[in-house]
């Protein structure tokens, strides 16, 4: 399926690809999905990856949380820019790399649920017109929750197999 470019297609791809994510996982037999992943990747196991997922749905919940108050958040996050992501995605590493695989399938689901409750609340508009919002900047809410959720649960699963192989 494309890229989403409305709230139905929001809501029904990341449901998708989040389903395709945990039903991937759950397929794996607890020594797999427990396994570390073969050398390259900064992600080591299914459980950083799941903790990375939920870091980035923070983060979203924040944009939006301070973007609504019409403040501008900061973006990705205190400290780091869009091109310093790579040093963001290493701390997120370092601050999750020994919550075990069953704490971040439960933080993950619980940031997951967030953020669906999110893109249920705003209609269309809202969601896909671009400029709407001051801290979205020439964008839309939606293409940051597209980013935050099936295109991220996209890039997971692949992941995940990629290192199952």
């Amino acid at each position: 399926m494309p890229r989403p470019k409305t709230k139905e297609e929001l809501i029904t791809l990341s449901q998708k690809n989040y389903t395709k994510l945990n039903d991937y996982i759950d397929s794996l037999s607890e020594e797999a999905q427990n396994a570390e992943f073969p050398e390259g990747t900064m992600n080591r196991n299914i459980s950083d990856v799941l903790a990375h997922l939920h870091h980035w749905h923070l983060m979203m919940l924040d944009w939006y949380t301070i973007g609504m108050k019409g403040e501008k958040p900061d973006m990705p996050a205190k400290g780091y820019t869009w091109k310093t992501t790579p040093q963001l995605n290493r701390w997120i590493w370092e601050k999750y790399n020994t919550t075990r695989l069953e704490k971040a399938w439960e933080m993950l689901q619980d940031s997951y649920l967030k953020l669906q409750h999110i893109i249920q609340n705003h209609s269309n508009d809202e969601l896909f017109e671009k400029k709407r919002y001051k801290w979205t900047g020439s964008t839309s809410l939606g293409a940051y929750l597209v980013s935050a959720t099936s295109s991220h649960y996209d890039w997971a699963l692949k992941l995940i197999k990629k290192a199952k192989k």
